[in-house]
Protein backbone atom coordinates (compact mmCIF):
# COMPACT_ATOMS: atom_id res chain seq x y z
CA UNK A 1 0.00 0.00 0.00
CA UNK A 2 1.13 3.70 -0.64
CA UNK A 3 1.31 5.76 2.34
CA UNK A 4 1.84 9.37 0.91
CA UNK A 5 2.57 10.80 4.45
CA UNK A 6 2.74 9.96 8.19
CA UNK A 7 3.49 12.16 10.93
CA UNK A 8 1.64 14.26 14.20
CA UNK A 9 -0.89 17.29 14.51
CA UNK A 10 -0.01 17.85 18.44
CA UNK A 11 -0.25 14.46 20.00
CA UNK A 12 -2.99 13.07 17.00
CA UNK A 13 -1.20 10.08 14.98
CA UNK A 14 -2.14 10.73 11.12
CA UNK A 15 -1.53 9.09 8.25
CA UNK A 16 -2.93 9.89 4.36
CA UNK A 17 -2.88 6.83 1.95
CA UNK A 18 -3.42 6.89 -2.10
CA UNK A 19 -6.76 6.07 -2.03
CA UNK A 20 -9.43 4.50 0.96
CA UNK A 21 -8.96 0.45 -0.27
CA UNK A 22 -5.30 0.83 1.11
CA UNK A 23 -6.54 2.75 4.23
CA UNK A 24 -9.37 0.48 4.54
CA UNK A 25 -6.60 -2.71 4.74
CA UNK A 26 -4.12 -0.42 6.71
CA UNK A 27 -6.84 0.32 9.09
CA UNK A 28 -8.16 -3.69 9.21
CA UNK A 29 -5.08 -4.91 9.52
CA UNK A 30 -3.90 -2.27 12.35
CA UNK A 31 -6.82 -3.01 14.28
CA UNK A 32 -6.94 -6.73 14.32
CA UNK A 33 -2.89 -6.58 15.68
CA UNK A 34 -4.25 -4.15 18.43
CA UNK A 35 -6.90 -6.48 19.55
CA UNK A 36 -4.70 -9.75 19.15
CA UNK A 37 -2.16 -8.05 21.11
CA UNK A 38 -4.69 -7.00 23.97
CA UNK A 39 -5.75 -10.65 24.10
CA UNK A 40 -2.36 -11.62 24.98
CA UNK A 41 -3.24 -9.82 28.52
CA UNK A 42 -6.80 -9.96 29.40
CA UNK A 43 -9.69 -12.29 28.78
CA UNK A 44 -11.46 -9.76 26.13
CA UNK A 45 -11.32 -6.78 24.01
CA UNK A 46 -14.39 -4.17 24.17
CA UNK A 47 -14.89 -2.55 20.56
CA UNK A 48 -17.03 0.36 19.52
CA UNK A 49 -17.99 0.38 16.04
CA UNK A 50 -19.11 3.06 13.63
CA UNK A 51 -22.24 2.75 10.67
CA UNK A 52 -20.98 4.58 8.14
CA UNK A 53 -19.70 4.31 4.56
CA UNK A 54 -16.32 5.45 5.37
CA UNK A 55 -15.83 2.41 7.70
CA UNK A 56 -16.66 0.44 4.13
CA UNK A 57 -13.39 -0.71 3.38
CA UNK A 58 -12.03 -1.25 6.88
CA UNK A 59 -14.87 -3.60 8.07
CA UNK A 60 -15.02 -5.71 4.62
CA UNK A 61 -11.64 -6.36 5.27
CA UNK A 62 -11.34 -6.98 9.27
CA UNK A 63 -14.23 -9.60 9.41
CA UNK A 64 -11.02 -11.57 7.09
CA UNK A 65 -8.34 -11.53 9.37
CA UNK A 66 -7.40 -13.87 12.43
CA UNK A 67 -8.79 -12.68 15.02
CA UNK A 68 -10.63 -14.59 17.94
CA UNK A 69 -13.97 -12.80 17.99
CA UNK A 70 -15.42 -14.94 20.55
CA UNK A 71 -13.32 -13.04 22.65
CA UNK A 72 -14.51 -9.82 21.59
CA UNK A 73 -17.68 -7.38 22.36
CA UNK A 74 -18.76 -5.27 20.47
CA UNK A 75 -20.81 -1.94 20.31
CA UNK A 76 -22.08 1.08 18.42
CA UNK A 77 -22.12 4.48 18.88
CA UNK A 78 -25.39 6.00 17.98
CA UNK A 79 -28.71 4.95 16.68
CA UNK A 80 -32.33 7.09 15.33
CA UNK A 81 -35.05 7.02 17.32
CA UNK A 82 -38.47 6.85 15.87
CA UNK A 83 -37.82 4.60 12.89
CA UNK A 84 -40.08 1.41 12.51
CA UNK A 85 -38.16 -1.45 14.19
CA UNK A 86 -35.71 -3.36 11.61
CA UNK A 87 -35.89 -0.19 9.03
CA UNK A 88 -33.05 -0.97 6.91
CA UNK A 89 -31.77 2.69 7.89
CA UNK A 90 -30.98 1.71 11.48
CA UNK A 91 -27.47 1.45 12.59
CA UNK A 92 -27.56 -1.67 13.98
CA UNK A 93 -28.88 -3.09 10.86
CA UNK A 94 -25.57 -1.42 8.86
CA UNK A 95 -23.28 -2.96 11.25
CA UNK A 96 -25.37 -6.59 11.37
CA UNK A 97 -24.67 -6.66 7.69
CA UNK A 98 -20.75 -5.03 7.90
CA UNK A 99 -19.75 -7.47 10.93
CA UNK A 100 -21.94 -8.22 13.74
CA UNK A 101 -23.66 -10.63 11.86
CA UNK A 102 -20.41 -12.45 10.09
CA UNK A 103 -18.20 -13.23 12.95
CA UNK A 104 -18.90 -14.67 16.12
CA UNK A 105 -18.65 -12.29 18.88
CA UNK A 106 -18.80 -13.15 22.45
CA UNK A 107 -21.66 -10.38 22.80
CA UNK A 108 -22.85 -7.67 20.38
CA UNK A 109 -24.65 -4.48 22.44
CA UNK A 110 -26.85 -2.72 20.62
CA UNK A 111 -28.53 0.61 21.40
CA UNK A 112 -32.37 0.12 20.97
CA UNK A 113 -34.38 2.93 18.83
CA UNK A 114 -37.20 1.38 19.01
CA UNK A 115 -37.24 1.89 23.22
CA UNK A 116 -40.30 3.54 24.53
CA UNK A 117 -38.88 5.17 27.57
CA UNK A 118 -35.25 6.70 25.68
CA UNK A 119 -34.34 7.66 29.39
CA UNK A 120 -33.89 4.12 31.08
CA UNK A 121 -32.47 3.46 27.55
CA UNK A 122 -29.76 5.82 28.08
CA UNK A 123 -29.13 4.65 31.79
CA UNK A 124 -28.75 0.42 29.85
CA UNK A 125 -26.42 0.97 27.61
CA UNK A 126 -24.01 3.26 29.76
CA UNK A 127 -24.38 0.42 32.53
CA UNK A 128 -23.05 -1.86 29.69
CA UNK A 129 -19.98 0.37 29.10
CA UNK A 130 -19.45 1.05 32.45
CA UNK A 131 -19.30 -3.40 32.80
CA UNK A 132 -17.41 -3.59 29.74
CA UNK A 133 -14.76 -0.40 29.40
CA UNK A 134 -14.36 0.47 25.80
CA UNK A 135 -10.26 -1.14 24.17
CA UNK A 136 -10.81 0.11 21.03
CA UNK A 137 -13.04 2.89 19.26
CA UNK A 138 -13.01 2.63 15.40
CA UNK A 139 -14.66 5.81 14.05
CA UNK A 140 -15.14 8.10 11.19
CA UNK A 141 -16.22 11.93 11.43
CA UNK A 142 -19.22 14.00 10.21
CA UNK A 143 -19.19 16.54 7.17
CA UNK A 144 -19.69 18.90 9.94
CA UNK A 145 -16.90 17.66 11.95
CA UNK A 146 -19.30 15.85 14.73
CA UNK A 147 -18.20 12.05 16.55
CA UNK A 148 -20.88 10.20 16.26
CA UNK A 149 -23.95 12.15 16.85
CA UNK A 150 -22.29 15.07 18.29
CA UNK A 151 -22.71 17.86 16.47
CA UNK A 152 -20.96 20.99 16.76
CA UNK A 153 -22.16 22.99 19.68
CA UNK A 154 -24.14 20.06 21.28
CA UNK A 155 -20.53 17.96 21.76
CA UNK A 156 -19.50 18.45 25.62
CA UNK A 157 -15.86 17.35 25.97
CA UNK A 158 -16.32 17.87 29.85
CA UNK A 159 -19.94 15.99 30.10
CA UNK A 160 -20.19 13.41 32.57
CA UNK A 161 -23.25 10.87 30.78
CA UNK A 162 -21.80 8.49 28.71
CA UNK A 163 -25.03 8.51 26.29
CA UNK A 164 -27.49 11.08 25.43
CA UNK A 165 -30.57 12.13 23.31
CA UNK A 166 -29.71 14.09 20.75
CA UNK A 167 -31.75 16.80 18.46
CA UNK A 168 -29.86 15.91 14.75
CA UNK A 169 -28.25 18.85 13.37
CA UNK A 170 -29.66 19.43 9.71
CA UNK A 171 -25.75 18.92 8.17
CA UNK A 172 -25.74 15.69 10.39
CA UNK A 173 -29.30 14.62 8.59
CA UNK A 174 -28.36 15.64 5.18
CA UNK A 175 -25.35 13.23 5.31
CA UNK A 176 -27.58 10.57 5.50
CA UNK A 177 -29.10 11.59 2.32
CA UNK A 178 -25.87 11.77 0.58
CA UNK A 179 -24.84 8.75 1.76
CA UNK A 180 -28.22 7.39 0.01
CA UNK A 181 -29.27 5.86 3.47
CA UNK A 182 -32.32 7.96 3.08
CA UNK A 183 -34.14 9.91 -0.35
CA UNK A 184 -35.05 12.74 1.06
CA UNK A 185 -34.27 14.90 4.16
CA UNK A 186 -37.84 14.62 6.08
CA UNK A 187 -37.19 11.15 6.27
CA UNK A 188 -34.32 11.26 8.17
CA UNK A 189 -34.92 11.63 12.03
CA UNK A 190 -34.56 14.69 13.91
CA UNK A 191 -33.63 12.36 17.27
CA UNK A 192 -31.02 10.05 17.85
CA UNK A 193 -29.31 8.39 21.10
CA UNK A 194 -25.14 9.01 20.56
CA UNK A 195 -22.35 8.01 23.06
CA UNK A 196 -20.98 11.27 24.02
CA UNK A 197 -17.54 12.55 23.33
CA UNK A 198 -16.07 11.08 26.85
CA UNK A 199 -17.51 7.79 26.24
CA UNK A 200 -15.97 7.66 22.91
CA UNK A 201 -12.60 8.77 23.80
CA UNK A 202 -12.24 6.58 26.99
CA UNK A 203 -11.16 3.73 24.67
CA UNK A 204 -7.33 2.97 24.99
CA UNK A 205 -6.82 3.27 21.33
CA UNK A 206 -8.84 4.85 18.71
CA UNK A 207 -8.70 4.76 15.08
CA UNK A 208 -10.64 6.84 12.90
CA UNK A 209 -10.95 6.16 9.00
CA UNK A 210 -11.79 9.42 7.33
CA UNK A 211 -11.65 8.85 3.23
CA UNK A 212 -13.31 10.64 0.63
CA UNK A 213 -13.49 14.36 -0.76
CA UNK A 214 -16.83 15.24 1.29
CA UNK A 215 -14.78 14.97 4.03
CA UNK A 216 -11.76 16.98 3.21
CA UNK A 217 -13.23 20.29 4.65
CA UNK A 218 -14.39 18.59 8.24
CA UNK A 219 -10.30 16.98 7.70
CA UNK A 220 -9.05 20.36 7.07
CA UNK A 221 -10.36 22.09 10.53
CA UNK A 222 -9.57 18.72 12.62
CA UNK A 223 -6.26 19.43 12.19
CA UNK A 224 -6.28 23.50 11.89
CA UNK A 225 -8.78 24.80 13.98
CA UNK A 226 -9.04 25.78 17.67
CA UNK A 227 -9.70 22.53 19.57
CA UNK A 228 -13.18 23.53 20.74
CA UNK A 229 -16.78 22.46 20.51
CA UNK A 230 -17.32 24.51 17.05
CA UNK A 231 -15.66 21.42 15.33
CA UNK A 232 -15.68 18.67 17.85
CA UNK A 233 -13.38 16.56 15.93
CA UNK A 234 -10.40 18.79 16.68
CA UNK A 235 -10.32 16.97 20.52
CA UNK A 236 -8.60 13.93 18.95
CA UNK A 237 -5.33 16.14 18.47
CA UNK A 238 -5.31 15.89 21.99
CA UNK A 239 -5.18 12.16 22.26
CA UNK A 240 -1.48 10.28 21.56
CA UNK A 241 -3.58 6.93 21.71
CA UNK A 242 -5.43 8.16 18.43
CA UNK A 243 -4.70 7.79 14.37
CA UNK A 244 -6.34 9.88 12.08
CA UNK A 245 -6.56 7.59 8.95
CA UNK A 246 -7.10 9.66 5.26
CA UNK A 247 -7.11 9.06 1.99
CA UNK A 248 -5.30 11.91 -0.82
CA UNK A 249 -9.52 12.80 -1.21
CA UNK A 250 -9.95 13.76 2.23
CA UNK A 251 -6.77 15.06 2.74
CA UNK A 252 -6.71 17.68 -0.34
CA UNK A 253 -8.04 20.91 1.46
CA UNK A 254 -5.07 20.42 4.30
CA UNK A 255 -2.43 19.84 1.05
CA UNK A 256 -3.41 22.80 -1.08
CA UNK A 257 -4.36 25.17 2.03
CA UNK A 258 -0.99 24.44 4.19
CA UNK A 259 0.45 27.91 3.44
CA UNK A 260 -2.82 29.05 4.90
CA UNK A 261 -2.37 27.33 8.08
CA UNK A 262 1.04 26.06 8.57
CA UNK A 263 1.02 23.82 11.77
CA UNK A 264 0.07 20.27 10.03
CA UNK A 265 2.64 17.78 11.59
CA UNK A 266 4.54 18.30 14.46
Amino acid sequence: MTMIKKGTAAELNVVVFENRDQLGQYAAEAVAEKINELLKSQQSVNIIFAAAASQNEFLATLIKLDVDWTRVNAFHMDEYIGLARGAKQHFSHFLSEKIFDRVPFANVFCLDGSASDTKAECERYEALLLKYPTDITCMGIGENTHLAFNDPYIADFNEDRLVKVVELAVESRQQQVNEDCFDTLDQVPEFAYTLSVPALLKAKYIYSMVPGSSKAQAVFYTLNDDISEKYPSTILRTLPNAYLLLDQDSFELVETEAEISPVLFD
